[in-house]
């Protein structure tokens, strides 16, 4: 796989792309045009950035005014402090008032490596899936991130968009479409498939080459979107392997896994099935790739996870 450039630069290139074709789209941040890779959009388009220092809860509430008069807003702000001391903003002047924001967490799940769990956001999918009306996506590649913003522009419901800080493998073929709220098959196999969101689907592709050099058909579904999740191909997937591995950069609680389980306990598909993510207790100090090696979020960890997982299911 040829190594691309980091989602949050082609959020930015791309967000520059469209407001300079349309001068309602708005950007609203939080002290954070740095970190957001924004300060060539603010450089280009003055007039069309809001900066509000250090004070999420008046981003959220600015960005939903600003949007309830017809501009498109983008509301940027390291995701850690946006989905925590924003919560409430987001839940009542966003989602509850139906109001098309376009909500934007950098520098997601451990991204800030060792400055610690007070950076990680680890919280996010699990404190916006209980909200009602406000829709969760978390590409896993340039042409994912690309594809999200663009439709993003008259996406007419609130949106929550997560990116890391890491350069990110090209996943897709030319061709490919995206359509938010749609999975995408990367790879199907027989033996083991992993459901797997943002930066950690690189990881499971990866993995997946590992295991079929053992002789095991493997899967990889790049599920950008967890709410609303693409039902039927988690479905299709359990139906078709024999073991389920779901892969994210979030708590074991609350994010892609548990929606998986739930449905396809719902559904009574007890497929063999294993959450990785980060577990409840304190988070090591590290880098990013330090923390992901210590929960085994690597190609070897997550392949070394498939084999065993089949393996019990073999001996039952």
């Amino acid at each position: 796989m040829e190594l691309g450039r980091p989602n949050l630069e082609v959020f930015a290139d791309t967000l520059l792309e469209l407001g300079q074709q349309n001068k309602e789209l708005l950007v609203v941040t939080s002290d954070s045009r740095g970190s957001g890779k924004l300060v060539s959009f603010g450089q280009k388009l003055p007039g069309q950035i809001v900066e509000v220092g250090i004070a999420e809860q008046n981003l959220v509430g600015i960005s939903a005014g600003l949007a309830s008069t017809g501009k498109i807003v983008f509301a940027v702000s390291p995701a850690s402090f946006l989905t925590a001391r924003a919560l409430e903003q987001i839940k009542n002047d966003v989602a509850y008032s139906d109001i098309p924001v376009k909500v934007v967490g950098i520098s997601a799940g451990v991204s800030y490596g060792a400055l610690g769990s007070t950076h990680h956001s680890l919280h996010d999918f699990a404190a916006l899936q209980a909200v009602n009306n406000i829709d969760i996506i978390a590409p896993a590649d340039n042409f994912e991130t690309r594809e999200v913003i663009k439709a993003a522009l008259t996406y007419p419901r609130p949106i929550y968009i997560r990116f890391g800080r890491k350069p990110m493998y090209h996943l897709h073929k030319r061709g490919t479409a995206f359509e938010i709220g749609k999975a995408i098959i990367l790879k199907s196999g027989s033996d083991v498939t992993f459901i797997a969101t943002g930066e950690t689907v690189s990881r499971a592709v990866i993995a997946c080459v590992l295991l079929e050099e053992q002789g095991i058909s493997c899967g990889v579904v790049s599920m950008h979107t967890l709410k609303p999740l693409d039902e039927g191909i988690v479905l299709d997937a359990a139906r078709g392997s024999r073991a389920i591995i779901t892969v994210e950069e979030h708590s074991v609680h609350g994010g892609l896994g548990s929606l998986c389980a739930s449905l396809l306990l719902q559904r009574g598909l007890c497929n063999p099935f294993k959450i990785i993510g980060i577990p409840d207790e304190y988070t090591v100090t590290g880098s990013q790739v330090e923390i992901f090696e210590y929960y085994g979020i690597t190609p070897e960890g997550l392949a070394q996870t498939a084999c065993q997982l089949l393996e019990e299911e073999t001996f039952k």
